[in-house]
């Protein structure tokens, strides 16, 4: 066990590589009609358009994005894909040092042997954060700047959770959790924050890092680890886990830091649907098991350790397949353990939710599951819809949305439609990257489309709680949670209108976020009517 003050020191260290790092211009495909072209290859739901609003060389091995609420598209671009990350299916002679790592100094010792006088290739190319906006108002992504990079220390992983929220970038590049701020509005973050440290304790595979940042309906921050593990000091103590994946949260300064879920091996990005339930995809181990839909609950187990993965390698994966966890619930499996609700796809990836406007009709409830399988000759975005099952959910509709694309994350924007982001082809760095935007034309002046990018662009910091509580009850997830999140500002001074709105017969979904803002209110204060 290597001491928190080490910890504190190898910290330090990284800060410091950041914030002296010289700009980073690395090798980008030049600009083409590719990604237009590549449009007539696609196949889309009846009624829907696919318009390209990005291009390489704005951005390139495009691995996560987000959207804020004015638009403003953040792109997480890798360049360290094996050039500083590696994958120890490459390196089966250092397995045994990386199995033995507890701690991220664990494998940076482990990493310095067996690399030699390579190891200094493994802190040159870095990965970084984009920012794309679209100027001008037409819909296009039109302007590209550099938000942040540096991410380039030895221990650095794949840049590839990211998420805004009131003017704080959280980004996640293992080993570390960061808060990125543009404090003077250029589109170059100024101030970082590093707010945890100690993720990515193995080499494990290419691309099992951290992803999946959401803000929660709790006002806190989750966020997944694939099977690199963690092994983080936290002010309420240190949180082992060195050999499996998670799902975590924290609040939005990164402190009282818990895990939720464990035993997952590579899960990608998170969506919660109108009622606080979470789920994400979990990579299946290429031993003849499958890709898993997981309902990620408090406690929950889903019964993955690295350790499966060398199991009398390449393909026995030991009790994962003999006792047949992988498999949905039946019969005779061990109770420690819950079982995936389906097997969807082989390369689940980004991952939304619908924001319930902008579609039509029959994508009420719907998540939209990116399965990134190396080709667009056969990946594609699962269109995937739930019904309840007992304690949990059965998946009731699983079609396919678009195919003839390699998506690496899917989400909701301001405007109509969803967004996805496209790696272009193969496993390698492609050095493109595409935006896509697949739309319902005749909701382009859709009067409750056109209020809801209003209701975001203007923000939700100053209004009224009177306008934030009727706001609850709008058709539009972001615009409650938002207005959510604004009302729990307010402290005691909306309790008793929160208690109201939670006891009125009305909308659910406004009951459901009063509750919520209670339950945030309640975590810092008591609930006391002002």
């Amino acid at each position: 066990m290597r001491s928190s003050f080490l910890l504190f020191v190898l910290s330090l260290c990284v800060i410091k590589s950041l914030s002296s790092a010289t700009e980073y211009t690395p090798p980008i495909a030049p600009p083409s009609d590719e990604g237009q072209e590549r449009i007539k290859h696609f196949s889309v739901d009846s009624g829907l358009e696919v318009e390209l609003v990005a291009a390489e060389p704005m951005l390139a091995n495009p691995v996560a994005f987000y959207i804020d609420n004015r638009g403003k598209c953040y792109v997480a671009e890798t360049f360290r894909h094996h050039k500083g990350v590696t994958d120890m299916r490459d390196h089966r002679h250092w397995l045994v040092d990386d199995l033995a790592s507890e701690t991220i100094e664990d494998r940076l010792i482990a990493m310095k042997k067996n690399l030699g006088a390579d190891f200094a290739s493994y802190s040159v190319e870095h990965d970084r954060v984009k920012l794309l906006e679209d100027s001008d108002g037409d819909g296009i992504l039109n302007r590209s700047v550099v938000f942040a990079d540096g991410f380039k220390d030895s221990l650095a992983g794949i840049g590839s959770g990211l998420l805004e929220d009131r003017g704080t970038v959280y980004y996640t590049c293992i080993p570390d959790f960061w808060a990125l701020r543009d404090k003077d509005g250029n589109g170059i973050a100024e101030e970082r924050e590093l707010l945890g440290s100690g993720y990515g304790v193995h080499i494990s595979l290419l691309g099992h890092d951290s992803h999946g940042l959401r803000k929660g309906p709790d006002g806190r921050i989750y966020f997944s680890i694939g099977d690199r593990g963690f092994n983080v000091e936290t002010e309420n103590g240190r949180l082992e886990y060195p050999h499996t994946g998670a799902v975590l949260r924290c609040e939005p300064d990164g402190s009282n830091l818990e895990v939720i879920h464990t035993g997952l091996r590579n899960p990608q990005e998170l969506a919660f649907d109108n009622y606080g339930n979470l789920f994400t995809g979990d990579n299946n181990s290429d031993a003849g098991d499958q890709a898993r839909w997981v309902h990620i609950v408090p406690g929950g187990e889903s019964g993955w350790l690295i350790n499966h993965q060398w199991h009398q390698y390449p393909m026995s994966r030991g009790i994962w397949m003999s006792e047949k966890i992988w498999f949905l619930e039946e019969e005779g499996q061990a109770a420690y353990f819950l079982p995936p609700l389906a097997h969807i796809g082989s390369g689940p990836s980004g991952l939304a939710f619908y924001d319930g406007t902008g579609l039509p009709e029959k994508y009420k409830d719907t998540f939209f599951l990116c399965d990134f399988r190396g080709s667009p000759n056969n990946s594609k975005i699962h269109a995937i819809q739930l019904e309840p099952k007992g304690a949990s959910f059965k998946v009731a509709h699983r079609w396919d949305f678009v195919s003839g694309n390699l998506p690496t994350d899917v989400d909701f924007g301001v405007r109509n439609g969803i967004y996805f982001s496209d790696w272009v082809d193969g496993w390698a760095q492609p050095l493109k990257g595409r935006m896509y935007r697949v739309y319902d034309p005749t909701r382009e002046q859709d009067p409750t489309v056109l209020e809801t990018e209003k209701i975001l662009k203007e923000g939700f910091e100053g209004r009224s709680k009177e306008n934030l509580l009727a706001l609850l009850a709008h058709p539009n997830q972001r615009v409650r949670f938002e207005s959510q999140w604004a009302l729990a500002d307010f402290g005691k001074n909306v309790v008793s209108d929160l208690v109201s709105t939670a006891r009125e017969k009305g909308n659910l979904l406004a009951r459901l976020h009063a509750i919520w803002g209670l339950g945030q209110i309640g975590r810092n204060s008591d609930l006391d009517p002002a």
